[in-house]
């Protein structure tokens, strides 16, 4: 499928360790992509707009993407996080946004590649059960496509 824009290209995605991995950094990559590009079907001025008043505006689900990632991966997978008071760009706009996102999407992509299978299948708490690695990685992902 060819798509106008591309944030992150293939030609960017780590290689795993394990081949029989590398969909989880193609799949985790092409999710971040279409997040990408339904941002970049905003302009700064939709940002305050909510659907409903009870609803989160735009710029709410960006700074909540941004964030809850960076809090799913490093708290339960570990990853290497900025600080939360690191994570949102100075000034929020879309294209900053955006921009923090495939940054951030990036920096992990050479920690996932790392792993190995035992890392993948580790149990470790998540909220209050425990969860493979591999299946928390997941339910994140799939938990990104309704940020888009």
């Amino acid at each position: 499928m060819q798509y106008s824009y591309v944030a992150i290209p293939a030609s960017a995605v780590a290689r795993a360790g394990n081949p029989l991995l590398q969909h989880l950094l193609d799949t985790y990559v092409s999710e971040s992509n279409k997040v990408a590009s339904v941002w970049r079907a905003f302009e700064d001025g939709d940002l305050d707009f909510a659907p409903d008043e009870r609803s989160t505006s735009v710029r709410d689900v960006f700074k909540h993407q941004l964030l809850s990632e960076r809090r799913f991966f490093g708290q339960f997978l570990g990853t290497p996080e900025p600080p939360p008071d690191h994570v949102l760009p100075p000034t929020l706009d879309r294209r900053s946004a955006e921009q923090r996102f495939i940054e951030l999407v990036l920096a992990r992509l050479p920690f996932f590649a790392a792993q190995d299978d035992a890392w993948w299948l580790n149990l470790v708490p998540f909220f209050d059960v425990e969860r493979q690695r591999i299946w928390i990685f997941w339910r994140r992902v799939l938990h990104t496509a309704h940020h888009r």
